[in-house]
């Protein structure tokens, strides 16, 4: 499979975006910053079910969406947390779970991805807590209190750390029946 497709482009995108929604945020251009994210929520969307409908799905593939995931949310939660949305763990705490995900599914020896039930409804919820705030700003349309953002953020922490743990001991199972 060729490496330069439209679905991988769609992935690379993201990590172009994350520092223009970053910038965005960070100079208070709400407006233009919910339209970046926009985009970036209709790139992840794309990638994958162009990937799929067109049998462009590879490793590299899996590994560059992930990697655009990781980088866009974790930028944007960083930024979010410096402006005090979220907490300033869940950021750092998003790189460190996906670092330990691809080297758990061995990614570096060509292998893909492989997932976890909480893991993917940890990456569901990391996009709609980053969203929160930047919807809200971008409209001006307050509904959800931001101290409900926040507890998000730390259940999210909690949730992250437990998906991390349940990899480890999974790691540490194969590792010991396999020295068996």
């Amino acid at each position: 499979m060729d490496k330069l497709s439209l679905p991988n482009a769609l992935s690379a995108a993201r990590l172009l975006l994350a520092p223009l929604v970053a910038a965005s945020l960070l100079e208070g251009y709400a407006t233009i910053a919910l339209a970046l994210f926009l985009v970036a929520i209709a790139t992840d969307l794309a990638d994958g079910y162009l990937a799929r409908t067109w049998d462009q799905t590879s490793a590299f593939g899996g590994l560059l969406d992930h990697t655009s995931d990781a980088v866009f949310i974790a930028t944007t939660l960083a930024v979010l947390s410096l402006q005090q949305y979220v907490n300033w763990l869940l950021a750092p705490l998003v790189l460190i779970s996906f670092a330990q995900y691809a080297i758990d599914s061995r990614v570096l020896e060509g292998h893909p991805l492989r997932g976890s039930q909480i893991g993917r409804y940890n990456g569901l919820a990391y996009f709609f807590l980053a969203g929160f705030p930047i919807i809200q700003e971008g409209l001006d349309f307050r509904p959800i209190p931001y101290d409900w953002v926040q507890w998000l953020a730390w259940l999210l922490v909690a949730t992250t750390l437990l998906s991390m743990a349940n990899r480890l001991v999974a790691y540490l199972r194969l590792r010991s029946n396999i020295s068996e």
